[in-house]
């Protein structure tokens, strides 16, 4: 339990195809893979694996980490992935006593990818004790204080998203040439 997952390439490719091919998912909407930041392996494998509707892009206002996520882009138009727009991570944060928000890592950080790509702002979510404490418990804060800002926000986020892969999926479909039956 406590021992490190230490997987290079191959194996990480291996995990994820079977991951994606031998779990009985039964009937979904929606699969969302959470990837480690970069453009590595496991990025890679995924691609190679299955056919994605789309990457959405995570990132949080520093310029270090937008930094990231912009080479992430420029990898998945590379390897003929749609981006659906980008999200930002600890946005702000209000504080509980004096209700002020507070940039601590900045902001804007999504907003410039966003403009500089021409792709949505899906959402931004702030930062908040309950994502923690909820995470560590095994209960999203959509459970453990569904009135906080930040729940509120990962279902804005959330909704964003899905209607980008309605847009998506509506444009493939009238994109695709007609069958004749």
């Amino acid at each position: 339990r406590e021992q490190p997952a230490i997987m290079r390439g191959p194996l990480i490719a291996g995990v994820l195809k079977q991951f994606m091919e031998q779990v009985s998912w039964g009937p979904l909407d929606r699969l969302v893979v959470d990837m480690p930041p970069g453009t590595g392996d496991a990025q890679l494998s995924l691609v190679q694996t299955v056919e994605l509707d789309g990457a959405v892009m995570v990132t949080t206002p520093q310029k270090v980490a937008t930094e990231d996520v912009l080479r992430g882009i420029r990898m998945f138009e590379r390897v003929n992935t749609r981006v659906l727009g980008v999200v930002e991570n600890m946005s702000s944060f209000v504080c509980p006593d004096c209700k002020s928000e507070h940039r601590v890592f900045g902001g804007g950080g999504a907003e410039r990818i966003s403009q500089s790509f021409g792709m949505p702002l899906l959402g931004s979510i702030p930062l908040n004790s309950s994502i923690m404490s909820g995470s560590d418990e095994g209960r999203p804060v959509m459970m453990s204080d569904p009135d906080s800002p930040s729940a509120s926000a990962f279902e804005s986020s959330a909704k964003n998203i899905a209607a980008q892969c309605s847009i998506l999926a509506a444009k493939l479909r009238a994109e695709a040439p007609e069958t004749q039956a």
